[in-house]
């Protein structure tokens, strides 16, 4: 099939790989414009991007699919299917219906829960066991196409965002293979829209802990918040200045306690327990605002005392 590609994270470069390197032709590349990114504020290109520059393939960049101009273009390139992961904007409506068999779409959950832009991360923040890839034959709403092939998988309690993006892109790249190999026989299932639930995109200040909620309750903010925003408490021992400490990677610990909330219950070694509301949290690695992250045990020998709220 002639294939045109869309997509912007690293996400979707497995995915733009599989299908690179199979029978179907990539004749374009959609993906976003470059950004200013970092510090200096440096025009970057997207994961997506640089993938397909590599290996010699058509990049598009507009700035909004929806222009005529724009649309005009997409409709020259004469596309079988458009292949749709993590593109970041709204296709309009002649769009989705130009290809011989209309946009697919690679999307990080069991639809219709957690439609929406941040599947991955309200999956693991509701404490869900599994999740899995969507194949979604694309309309006009979000996420509310009928489904051609679905793929699951289980999250576990060690489970980061970063890790199951990593998993779910690898099942996203083999799933949209399969999808395409299979397309003409395929037959589409509506979405059950009574159990719709929406992933809002995740704000930096949902990754601030608050120390009254359950120790498994906060041990999923640090999940899903990592690798960003990075989950964050305030540091108010005199030695900090105040100062932010992200908490990169933390674990319940199987233990009650009667100390306060946010209350540094054991700081030895390579142990840092910390109470909630129930339960025990300890953290292992930590990262002080303006120095690099660390494990808890490097962070116990620099300061001798730590206090948080």
């Amino acid at each position: 099939m002639r294939i045109v590609f869309a997509g912007t994270p690293e996400f979707a470069v497995e995915s733009l790989a599989i299908l690179h390197n199979s029978n179907h032709e990539i004749i374009a590349v959609y993906c976003q414009p470059d950004r200013p990114k970092g510090r200096g504020k440096v025009l970057t290109a997207c994961p997506v991007k640089l993938y397909a520059e590599e290996n010699n393939l058509l990049v598009i960049q507009p700035e909004d699919f929806s222009n005529k101009q724009n649309q005009k273009e997409f409709t020259s390139l004469k596309p079988d299917v458009m292949i749709v992961a993590a593109y970041g904007q709204i296709l309009p409506i002649n769009a989705l219906q130009t290809p011989k068999f209309g946009c697919i779409n690679i999307h990080a959950s069991l639809l219709p829960r957690w439609r929406g832009a941040a599947p991955i991360e309200r999956a693991i923040l509701s404490g869900d066991k599994e999740t899995g890839i969507s194949i979604m034959q694309m309309d006009e709403g979000l996420d509310t196409g009928d489904i051609l092939l679905e793929k699951k998988c289980t999250i576990s309690n060690h489970e980061t965002a970063k890790t199951l993006h990593q998993t779910l892109s690898n099942i996203g790249a083999n799933a949209i293979l399969d999808t395409l190999n299979m397309l003409p026989t395929l037959k589409a299932r509506p979405q059950q829209n009574h159990d719709v639930t929406y992933a809002e995109k995740v704000t930096k200040d949902e990754a601030q802990i608050d120390w009254h909620q359950s120790a498994e309750q906060i041990s999923r903010v640090i999940r899903a918040f990592n690798p960003r925003p990075i989950a964050y408490t305030n540091a108010i021992a005199k030695q900090f200045k105040n100062r932010v400490l992200r908490i990169v990677e933390a674990e319940v610990v199987n233990r009650q306690t009667t100390n306060s909330p946010g209350e540094v219950i054991k700081f030895d070694k390579d142990i840092c327990y910390v109470a909630t509301c129930r339960g025990v949290i300890n953290l292992k690695k930590v990262q002080l605002s303006g120095k690099k992250e660390t494990s808890i045990k490097d962070f116990n020998n620099a300061y001798q005392l730590i206090k948080l709220n």
